[in-house]
């Protein structure tokens, strides 16, 4: 058995041209976006001529054909940057086609994937319900059969690109009963006259359009019924695990841009002659959000291996998305602590990282639904 814990020159490859993308172009933009809580839509064809929406998926389906890997170092260099860009780069890149790619039909492939992986379509996926909780398959949301389609109702929460999205994947009951089979996916394109779409205001990821979705008998024709089947509940459990991979990696990257800011100013701050860094208080405080951060970042690139290597199983995605986003959380507001009276004042970006990372404790599973998956794989009934 050999080990190697290098990324390679491919990888490293991919990160340039994220961090000169961020460096160069992108930075410009989080003020205004974050401030007006408006997602510039252009940005979405930018990522598409890069290959950045497209860098999981094969180069055969129109994809860049690199990995899980090379998906979270995106991730987490555009989460470093601002978490609200990665999260809408994360919900039209994974959760909006990724069900597309592994299910459609040809044509749905053709009709949806291939224009989103380009960003001249913008994906949505809504799954998350008002009163649904984390148990999915008690979602309200039904489909009934009407002749050359179906008609959905229902609502939807928390849906990230809703505002600005041209089509989203709609999870809906297609049959009565609580089982798997019984939820199926429906690709919807918007405007449909059935969605009533209202955007939401966030203390978190502002920048990122979210929305609350009401369903009123809103129809979608059949060649829009993913992969022309019923019952394709497996997908989104498959596609919920490995996006806990890589919403972990951008928890990674919050918690690095948290970190770099306050080693930066413990450095600067001067108290009595002395840099507060070199306050043992200080100190211990950076050496235990390094640790923290070094810990975390080894565990997601294990899942994202794990993903490349088709053996990721949900107890292991659940911790990785546990400990990345719990680090997050931890380190924006060690952060914010070091910092003092600066850490709230809107010129530092701690306070915006600390709140855009309280978000992924919640999102994608709260922490609590992460422990109950790994103590069932445990041998536990939580």
């Amino acid at each position: 058995m050999s080990l190697d814990f290098n990324f390679s020159a491919e990888h490293e490859s991919v990160r340039d041209t994220v961090r000169r993308l961020c460096r160069d172009e992108l930075a410009a933009l989080v003020t205004d976006a974050e401030e007006s809580e408006t997602f510039p839509r252009h940005v979405f064809k930018r990522w598409g001529e890069l290959g950045l929406l497209g860098v999981r998926y094969p180069e055969a389906d129109g994809g860049s054909g690199l990995d899980k890997v090379s998906d979270c170092i995106v991730r987490e260099e555009l989460s470093y940057m601002c978490q609200a860009f990665a999260s809408s780069w994360s919900a039209h890149s994974h959760l909006g086609i990724w069900p597309i790619w592994k299910a459609g039909t040809p044509e749905q492939r053709k009709r949806f994937f291939v224009p989103a992986l380009a960003g001249d379509k913008i994906a949505g996926f809504g799954l998350s319900e008002p009163d649904g909780g984390s148990n999915v398959r008690a979602l309200k949301t039904r489909a009934e059969r009407v002749p050359g389609g179906w008609k959905l109702s229902g609502s939807k929460l928390y849906i990230t690109n809703a505002p600005i999205a041209d089509f989203l994947l709609v999870a809906a009951r297609t049959q009565p009963e609580l089982k798997s089979e019984s939820i199926s996916l429906f690709i919807v394109e918007l405007p449909n006259k059935g969605f009533d779409i209202h955007k939401l205001r966030k203390e978190g990821i502002r920048a990122s359009e979210t929305a609350l979705i009401h369903i009123e008998e809103a129809f979608v024709p059949d060649d829009c019924l993913l992969g022309g089947r019923e019952g394709t509940y497996p997908v989104i459990l498959d596609s919920l695990s490995e996006n806990r991979v890589g919403v972990a990696a951008n928890a990674l990257g919050m918690a690095r841009a948290a970190f770099d800011a306050a080693r930066t100013y413990a450095n600067d701050r001067i108290v009595a002659n002395k840099r507060i860094g070199d306050y043992q208080a200080i100190a211990h405080k950076l050496a235990d959000m390094s640790a923290q951060i070094e810990a975390a970042r080894w565990l997601v690139y294990y899942g994202a291996w794990r993903v490349d290597q088709g053996t990721l199983d949900a107890a292991t995605a659940a911790r990785v998305k546990l400990v990345a986003s719990e680090t997050a959380l931890s380190v924006s507001e060690q952060a914010i602590r070091i910092h003092g009276g600066a850490g709230i004042m809107r010129e530092y970006p701690v306070g915006r990282i600390h709140r855009d990372a309280l978000v992924y404790v919640i999102g994608e599973g709260t922490s609590e639904v992460q422990k109950n998956i790994i103590a069932r794989s445990l041998g536990f009934k939580p």
